[in-house]
């Protein structure tokens, strides 16, 4: 597994990185093969938030790998907060440490390495983020920060009364859902690609250092299903089939592989619960994509170059 810098942070990662949104689901035994087997394949990186599982993603990764001192320095462990599910975003200084204290709770650990804002919040007053930030830096319960879902405009907001910089932006990328490259390619084109609906967030990370992660790798649009072996998409699966083929790989390695292989360094977090097929995933890190076999992905995927 190859790692990768985390922002300017001195954090050396895995590639690719386990999402746990779905651990609450899973039962204590498997919840253990899962972590193990991914330690095994060379994933250093756990992704959480504090509303997967309504909490209960934490405890079942905590109980399942029996949280110890020994175990902890092995992981980079990520968390989330400010979704108020249904209800609202919430960035105040208060909510955000409540989040912190009960997300460390139930993960059983006294630090989380990274903490990410989940989704941008209008009423956010920048100043109270600080001082929160502030607090849990200090106060050693965060190493670093991020975020999700942010425009480059509302990372430069926060960042200008932030002593402790964003260096994370998590961002919705995957074969089918490439916003972020779709715009550049098709600059000072008339047509509906051409749109920038992500303030140039692609360049803006590169440009500053900021880490992008990618979630949800394998579905098209918001959660609507995951495109592989997919008969909505027969070109598309018959391309990345014909290159897992050549590779020797699944279909799955090579929809990783695809992301990994552009230059801004893009860590995957991937979401399975299956031992098996987080190893199939990440024989991805072990191939590099020719330019022009990512160029073939991305035209079976209905997209076309000017």
């Amino acid at each position: 597994m190859k790692n990768i810098d985390i922002g300017n942070s001195g954090i050396k990662a895995s590639e690719i990185g386990l999402g746990c949104m779905r651990m609450a689901s899973v039962e204590k035994n498997d919840a253990e093969k899962i972590i193990k087997t991914s330690l095994e394949e060379g994933i250093n990186f756990f992704d959480h938030a504090d509303i997967y599982g309504g909490g209960k993603s934490e405890e079942v990764f905590a109980d399942a790998i029996k949280m110890n001192s020994s175990i902890r320095e092995k992981m980079i462990i990520q968390t989330k907060c400010s979704i108020v599910p249904g209800i609202m975003y919430d960035f105040s200084k208060e909510h955000i440490l409540n989040s912190v204290d009960a997300s460390l709770k139930r993960l059983k650990t006294d630090y989380v390495d990274t903490l990410l804002l989940h989704r941008p919040d209008t009423l956010m007053e920048p100043e109270e983020v600080a001082e929160a930030f502030s607090k849990l830096h200090e106060n050693g319960k965060v190493k670093y920060f991020g975020v999700s879902n942010h425009t480059p405009m509302q990372i430069e907001l926060l960042n200008k009364y932030l002593n402790n910089k964003i260096i994370i932006n998590q961002l919705q990328f995957s074969i089918m859902h490439t916003g972020m490259i779709d715009a550049g390619l098709n600059m000072n084109i008339k047509n509906d690609a051409s749109i920038d609906r992500d303030g140039g967030v692609l360049e803006y990370c590169r440009l500053k250092d900021i880490t992008i992660q990618a979630w949800s790798p394998y579905q098209y649009g918001f959660f609507e299903g995951v495109f592989l072996d997919n008969d909505k998409f027969p070109e598309l699966n018959k391309k990345i089939n014909a290159i897992a083929e050549k590779y020797a790989v699944t279909n799955t390695a090579i929809a990783t592989a695809w992301i990994l292989r552009h230059p801004a360094k893009i860590q995957t977090i991937v979401g399975s619960m299956n031992a098996e097929r987080i190893k199939e995933i990440c024989k991805a890190s072990n191939i590099t994509l020719t330019r022009q076999e990512w160029y073939e992905i991305y035209l079976a995927a209905g997209n076309k170059l000017p």
